[in-house]
């Protein structure tokens, strides 16, 4: 049986990823803390790549930025945006597009991917940093997660709250293959995930052949304390466990 496109995947899942708060394991480790690094936004220039159905642009949106155009191949998700969207307006831009195609004549001050690169290969990751340094404005910041590459590798079982099927494939032999996983929500409810898995060092080369020249800030997420606090039995089985990476780098100054 052929796996369905990114797009079909999303288009028919995009129902169970509707939220206006806190659900998903990376709405607690991840994007609370690209959220932080970012701010504030006021004034800025945002473009919010693989936005999904605007759950991190809607939280954008309340910080006052210029503009904020937000894109994702999935018809289905942006039809969520764009319904929450017309319910409450922040002014968000929301375009149904292929990061890998999209061509825009206009400049970024910031530009996020928040688990984009997870969706495509080694060769399309870095055509889309190519768009990203080309867009961002001299002295513009690109922030942007995946799963950690070491966790798919971690032997951990096909239950909640996140899981890979690596295939018997590992760290190094897995480059570039697609691995199909599941991520649980907080209540019970799972949703497809996917991950074309790349090493630590892809994300660097692609970084400095798009033309970034300064050394990225990464930055490794798990757990804290606090998530354990909040929640030991959803959150537990994954303490002390890489999840995942943000990187943050920016366009050097003409």
């Amino acid at each position: 049986m052929t796996n369905p496109s990114t797009s079909e995947l999303y288009d028919g899942e995009s129902p169970s990823w509707a939220r206006t708060e806190p659900v998903l394991l990376s709405d607690y480790t991840a994007r609370p803390f690209i959220l932080e690094t970012v701010s504030p936004v006021d004034g800025a220039r945002v473009l919010d790549l693989g936005c999904g159905e605007g759950y991190v642009s809607r939280q954008l949106a309340t910080q006052a930025p210029a503009r904020l155009l937000s894109v994702d191949i999935s018809s289905g998700m942006i039809d969520l945006a764009r319904a929450a969207e017309e319910d409450a307006p922040l002014g968000i831009d929301y375009r149904v597009a292929s990061a890998t195609e999209l061509d825009l004549d206009e400049e970024f001050d910031l530009v996020l991917a928040v688990f984009l690169f997870n969706y495509l290969t080694c060769d399309e990751m870095g055509a889309v940093l190519e768009k990203v340094h080309r867009h961002l404005a001299p002295g513009g910041r690109f922030l942007f997660t995946a799963p950690h590459p070491s966790f798919p590798f971690l032997d951990r079982p096909a239950e909640p709250p996140f899981f890979f099927d690596t295939e018997g494939l590992d760290y190094f032999s897995a480059r570039d293959h697609q691995l199909e996983g599941r991520i649980w929500r907080r209540d019970g409810e799972s949703v497809p995930v996917r991950c074309v898995h790349k090493p630590m060092d892809e994300y660097f080369r692609a970084l400095e052949s798009a033309g970034f020249t300064a050394a990225p800030r990464v930055t490794e997420l798990s757990v804290t304390p606090e998530h354990l606090e909040l929640d030991s039995k959803f959150f537990g089985p994954l303490r002390g466990l890489p999840l995942h990476v943000a990187f943050e780098v920016s366009r050097a100054s003409d």
